[in-house]
């Protein structure tokens, strides 16, 4: 994604999330969120961006089989410069059968319609309390003829608005119907209907070694640019900056901040991911410049969800447990004599965690035997798990050792957005107790010297 702050001309790259993976960081996207329902036409002049190419100028002689480059000599004499004759080219919208092979033309001339781009206004809190204007953008594409378009949930996360323009330059207000920050997707909906929507693949079948391109709108300005290269390796497993650990094809195709949320298409015309993160290397870093390392979430892994999305506004059927919780780390569980394992820190009193027994102070040890030593583990076990299921917990409580029985909620909007409270509550009461803290301590070294003072 591409990102833009009206207090800071700098441009920076916000849909980059990066990914934790051997020390390096991976550049994800961000893009809107929000209604209006309003439909405009655009002139298809946009801004023109500033590149900065370099030229290699090849000295000595370039030699061509059939044709010299140029007769006659240095003094007198004529040159002659041979220009070469080619038909234009004419390309078709293609008809996708999923069973016949395409040009990269003919998915770009059938599908670049069917891209989008979406631009985002995001409104956040400085440091000292006043409100900041920025800009974000990202891809996204058309699933059904009648409005729904499908992205990366950090594309739209937080926006306040949304707009998605096509390639004949028509622009919509968009609103966001459901996403699912988990796997990073969002489903949105515009008030259209007539639209060429994208053909679902099938990422189970594609190969490493086979072609693939991509359509997005790299930087949020070169818009609807196609990008070609192969499947480089299957069933990568990414950890993301928020911990999530996710599940992407990994291919050397260009995907640039702007990028995030748009279509990979295979060769026979078919989304079969949706392009999301790149890997590379800081700009301070002392390693070299990285390339060729971008990543999709495979569509399959999805489908189902976005059903979910777009049927009930949030993917049904999974396990919620009521609970906040941090990691125990090793050094501490030594020193204190802790069990190592994901601390309970808050519990919701509706909850099933709460009707299992769960305390705050607990330190969950174990989720049907499987071992748990971090926070991070017991998000990623309880993935395992759907609404309804049954599972055994083993518990750390003040050095007494317990098991207890939970039969998970489901996981809900209602649900997450009480939760997403509670944990924002104990964060300023954290805080509020840190500044307390800090200002008893100043009092103290205060009356500490005015007791010596003459």
């Amino acid at each position: 994604m591409y990102y833009n702050s009206n207090n800071d001309s700098h441009s920076q790259e916000p849909w980059d999330r990066p990914i934790e993976t051997t020390g390096r960081s991976l550049d994800n996207e961000y893009v809107p969120d929000e209604p209006g329902h309003s439909r405009k036409k655009k002139g298809r002049g946009g801004k023109t961006v500033a590149l900065c190419l370099v030229c290699a100028l090849v000295g000595g002689l370039v030699g061509g089989v059939g044709a010299p480059a140029a007769t006659g000599g240095l003094s007198g004499g004529t040159t002659t410069i041979y220009e070469g004759e080619r038909a234009p080219t004419v390309v078709n919208v293609a008809q996708v059968n999923g069973k016949t092979l395409l040009t990269a033309p003919e998915i770009y001339a059938s599908f670049v319609g069917s891209t989008v781009g979406i631009t985002t206004e995001v409104v956040t809190t400085n440091s000292w309390g006043q409100p900041v204007s920025a800009a974000a953008a990202g891809s996204g594409f058309v699933i059904t003829n009648d409005g729904y378009i499908l992205t990366n949930y950090h594309v739209i996360d937080g926006a306040q608005s949304i707009k998605v323009a096509f390639v004949d330059g028509t622009t919509y207000d968009a609103v966001l119907v459901g996403g699912e920050e988990e796997n990073d997707i969002a489903v949105l909906k515009i008030d259209a209907t007539g639209l060429t929507p994208v053909i679902i693949g099938d990422s189970d079948n594609i190969k490493v070694g086979e072609q693939v391109v991509a359509i997005g709108n790299p930087l949020g300005e070169l818009t609807y640019s196609m990008t070609q290269g192969i499947i480089s390796a299957k069933d990568r497993s990414i950890t993301m900056q928020n911990g999530e650990v996710m599940n992407m094809l990994q291919t050397d195709t260009a995907i640039n901040s702007g990028n995030s949320g748009g279509p990979l298409f295979d060769m026979y015309g078919q989304v079969i991911g949706i392009t999301s993160a790149k890997l590379s290397s800081s700009s301070s870093s002392s390693e070299a410049t990285i390339e060729g390392l971008g990543f999709a979430i495979p569509i399959n892994d999805i489908k189902d969800m976005v059903q979910d999305i777009i049927a009930h506004g949030y993917v049904t059927g999974k396990a919620y447990m009521g609970i906040t919780v941090t990691t125990v780390p090793e050094s501490d569980a030594q020193r204190y004599g802790m069990s190592q394992g994901a601390l309970v820190k808050s519990v919701d009193e509706s909850s099933c965690a709460a009707k299992a027994g769960l305390q705050k102070g607990d330190i969950i040890t174990a989720i049907d035997g499987t071992t748990v030593l971090s926070s991070a583990e017991l998000v990623e076990a309880k993935k395992e798990y759907k609404a309804g299921d049954t599972v055994t917990l083993e518990v750390d409580r003040s050095g007494e050792k317990l098991t207890l029985t939970l039969t998970f909620d489901e996981d809900t909007p209602e649900r997450r957005a009480a939760q997403e409270a509670a944990q924002e509550e104990e964060a300023q009461q954290e805080q509020q107790q840190s500044q307390q803290g800090k200002a008893d301590a100043a009092a103290a070294r205060q009356g500490q010297r005015d007791e010596i003072a003459p």
